[in-house]
């Protein structure tokens, strides 16, 4: 009995992960299908089961090397093909063989950056990600499919999208540092209280306006790393000069 509670602990966090492929699925059947909403949806539980497998796996102490692979296997389908085929249905076909394309490097490129996470995961700081993480790529994608299906936004911004597509599967594989808020110290004064707060604020902004929301947080999530990696290269440019006189 106790072998095969062990077992299922070990098999658990390996169902999140396969449940986040599963509903990546449906994401895909359904951009094809037109049910582009259901697709968005789809990609959101997606990226939560995500989420959850990697902490049951910590909590049960059942992380193993299959299960991260197993993982980043799920994420190239979830947060790479997902929202890569919503993408072409509801913009990039309208845009031929330049839609296909963007479509297609978004997602060899979500590849590259999850390869490159993966040999290069403890070397760095651990509170930044170095490139943009593809989970959140594949958010900013289906939020603002989600407000240009919303308002019914002129098809002339499609080409805005298209640049929006690049530059997310540009900054994905660049080494631009983006804050990864895994090591947030819940031990300082007030901590918990403020997290609290903060929470209460999240959910109910996110309740009155589920897409406008978390597309102006992402935009402020995408916007401080490159604020960053802007201040920073004026930094080390004006350290050079100073050196060099």
């Amino acid at each position: 009995m106790e072998e095969e509670r062990g077992k299922l602990v070990y098999i658990l966090p390996n169902l999140f992960t396969a449940a986040s492929i599963f509903l990546a699925m449906l994401s895909i059947f359904a951009s094809i299908n037109g049910h582009y909403a259901s697709a968005i949806a789809y990609i959101i539980l997606s990226l939560i089961f995500d989420g959850l497998d990697g902490r049951v796996a910590r909590l049960t102490h059942t992380t193993s090397k299959f299960g991260v692979e197993f993982d980043s296997l799920a994420d190239i389908v979830a947060f790479g093909v997902a929202p890569a085929v919503l993408f072409y249905f509801v913009i990039g076909k309208d845009y031929g063989q330049v839609g296909t394309l963007i479509s297609a490097l978004y997602v060899i490129f979500g590849a590259v950056r999850l390869a490159r996470f993966n040999v290069t995961v403890g070397t760095y700081e651990p509170n930044v990600f170095i490139g943009l993480p593809i989970p959140t790529a594949a958010i900013t994608i289906a939020v603002w499919i989600g407000i240009y299906l919303k308002y019914e936004v002129s098809s002339v911004w499609g080409g805005v999208f298209i640049i929006g597509m690049a530059l997310l599967s540009f900054l994905m594989v660049s080494n631009i540092r983006f804050p990864s808020f895994k090591k947030i110290n819940l031990k300082r004064p007030n901590a918990i209280k403020i997290l609290v707060l903060l929470i209460v604020v999240f959910f109910s902004c996110l309740y009155l306006f589920k897409l406008e929301f978390p597309a102006f947080i992402i935009l402020l999530y995408i916007g401080y790393g490159l604020v960053r990696a802007g201040l920073t290269l004026i930094e080390v440019k004006f350290n050079k000069q100073n050196k060099e006189n």
